[in-house]
């Protein structure tokens, strides 16, 4: 008689011993796979999600995903076989994991679009369909490609893990992991004159332009017309600093143009255009672009800063990254001076191919 028995005929008696003959008999039924008259012994399905491929590389998700679309894909005809949204408090929560109910065992993949932007936003239209490539995002403009809201935020499940995945028929509870990666990104603009003096920000126009607007199941882009990004908020701020080659530090009036704007992607121009509003009247008609203030590569300009992230593949960098904020410094006449640009806090040399 084994140690267990014995406690249990001591607690119990027979009644003890008996009782745990029946338990014997159902786990190893369970192990058998004999579930055909006892759903206790079905197996258990969950998914979890982290939001971990960020440069700090810690699970954001609790703090920043408030929900969740999950998409269960039979891999050989890709059809959707199984969905589920949650946007309840749960989401929010520590440990949080979606059950999957009902699913037959077997083989699949897990598709996932999450955050506020996906989930009845009017700032995405998302695809829906009972085939994976019908689950698509794209972002909502008005006429001409005008975007210049705040986006809200939306996050794809990671594209290079778009795998099968095992549901056994092994009784317990089985935990899948899908890790997502977030599509939008902020960019903030100032303008600092270079001598400190204050900066009107109504005095300009900013635009970001790329056609990166509609993305497909695997979360690449597709053919799209140009997007024009405009702020979302424009606005004056003070800030402490040290204005180049001047060693003292000073307090400075800026312009500050707000943006939210999709995916960026390595190897693609996404141009920021900063002009002046008025022109002025002498130059109009020799030169008609002669209120430029600048234009660059922001894709080019954020990969020059990568820092201490320089031996991380380009994509994977600016899929981590989310924040960017680019500091421009002005002469008298209002334009940039090329030679100073800060982008997130790194002073940069501009490339050769910078268009002014």
């Amino acid at each position: 008689m084994t140690l267990t028995a014995k406690i249990f005929r001591k607690l119990f008696g027979h009644a003890g011993k008996a009782a745990l003959f029946a338990m014997a008999l159902t786990l190893t039924a369970c192990d058998s796979m004999i579930y055909d008259h006892d759903d206790d012994c079905d197996p258990v399905y969950k998914v979890r999600f982290r939001y971990d491929y960020n440069l700090k590389k810690a699970d954001a998700f609790p703090s920043e995903v408030n929900a969740v679309t999950l998409y269960v894909i039979d891999p050989a005809t890709g059809e959707v076989v199984w969905q589920k949204t949650d946007d309840s408090e749960a989401v929010r929560q520590e440990g949080y994991m979606m059950d999957i109910e009902g699913l037959e065992p077997g083989d699949y993949k897990l598709l996932a679009w999450a955050g506020d932007g996906h989930n009845g936003s009017p700032h995405f239209t998302m695809g829906t369909g009972t085939h994976d490539h019908h689950l698509t995002a794209r972002i909502n403009r008005a006429e001409g490609g005008i975007v210049n809201t705040d986006l809200h935020r939306l996050y794809k499940d990671l594209d290079f893990e778009y795998e099968t995945r095992e549901f056994p028929k092994s009784w317990g509870t089985h935990v899948q992991t899908v890790r997502l990666m977030k599509n939008t990104n902020d960019v903030h603009v100032v303008l600092q004159h270079l001598s400190g003096e204050p900066v009107d920000p109504n005095l300009f126009t900013y635009e970001i332009e790329e056609a990166n607007g509609s993305m497909d199941h695997t979360n690449q882009l597709t053919d799209d017309e140009t997007l024009t990004y405009r702020p979302w908020r424009v606005r004056a701020g003070l800030a402490t600093g040290f204005v180049p080659e001047n060693i003292e530090e000073s307090k400075f009036s800026c312009a500050i143009a707000d943006f939210t704007v999709g995916r960026m992607m390595a190897g693609r121009k996404m141009w920021l255009t900063i002009r002046k509003k008025e022109q002025p009247a002498k130059s109009r008609a020799a030169n008609p672009d002669d209120n430029l203030v600048a234009r660059i590569p922001v894709i080019d300009y954020s990969l020059l800063v990568k820092g201490h992230y320089e031996n991380m593949p380009d994509q994977e960098y600016l899929d981590r990254q989310d924040d960017y904020s680019m500091v421009f410094f002005l002469d008298d006449d209002m334009r940039w001076i090329n030679a100073y640009i800060y982008v997130n806090a790194w002073m940069v040399v501009p490339p050769q191919d910078t268009e002014m």
